[in-house]
């Protein structure tokens, strides 16, 4: 397991069985296991290690990264996985949203988008794939938009700026993309501050909050995290 700044600058973080077993004990209401290095590799997700998390644990489990077909989705299922993120090879092929979609049910499929900033765009920010190496040339909110008519079910926006620096999420990206598609958003990239998470769930406009250096490097609980947002009047799950 590993974490890194801007998609880049990766060190070791942990052995991720056991994070994702601590993670499910500590609290976690979903883990999500980013394969990513995988698109960029062109190879498919680690399936071995994905089946070997989705067993330990009792909470559901979001896998991305190198999922290009619907046989990949479907291998994936098949190891227990509840959902997987597509980035790079639904921009490549939209229409494998639509399809995994009516195969498996929009409740299963995610569609990240990481975004950078760029005054060309409408909305200031430009799709990017293949972890961050490859401009895709189009406005992050308006595929926003777009992958909510292809039927996705939720979406996970990832700021290339705000990622891993623990200076707050990218709240313009955040709750731009829950106002384009009107699906439920799972922030993704900076969380450094019990603050950041409340803003991400208020302002952010998000339904989850996904978060790596904290927790991985022991900043916050999950117990801390949702015992903040809680007394500020945020609905979190008790499990």
């Amino acid at each position: 397991m590993v974490k890194g700044v801007h998609f880049v600058d990766l060190v070791d973080a942990a052995d991720p069985v056991e994070a994702a077993v601590a993670y499910d004990e500590g609290g976690a209401d979903e883990i999500t296991f980013l394969d990513i290095a995988a698109t960029l590799e062109s190879r498919a997700t680690t399936r071995e290690l994905v089946g070997r998390v989705a067993d330990a644990i009792s909470v559901p489990l979001i896998v991305g990264g190198g999922i290009s077909s619907l046989d990949d989705i479907a291998a994936l299922f098949d190891l227990g996985v509840a959902a997987v993120s597509m980035n790079s090879a639904a921009v490549k092929r939209p229409e494998l949203v639509a399809e995994a979609a009516e195969e498996f049910g929009s409740e299963r499929i995610i569609v990240a988008i990481d975004g950078r900033k760029d005054a060309q765009m409408p909305s200031g920010y430009e799709v990017v794939t293949h972890g961050g190496t490859s401009g895709a040339g189009m406005d992050a909110l308006e595929w926003a938009g777009r992958v909510a008519d292809l039927g996705a079910g939720q979406i996970l926006p990832t700021s290339m700026e705000t990622d891993g620096v623990k200076t707050g999420y990218d709240i313009p990206l955040t709750a731009g993309c829950a106002d384009a598609s009107g699906l439920p958003i799972i922030a993704s990239g900076g969380a450094g501050e019990l603050q950041h998470f409340y803003e991400a769930a208020t302002a952010g406009r998000a339904s989850a909050l996904l978060a790596a250096s904290v927790f991985h490097f022991g900043t916050f609980t999950i117990t801390q995290v949702k015992e903040y947002l809680r007394d500020r009047g945020v609905q979190v799950r008790v499990q």
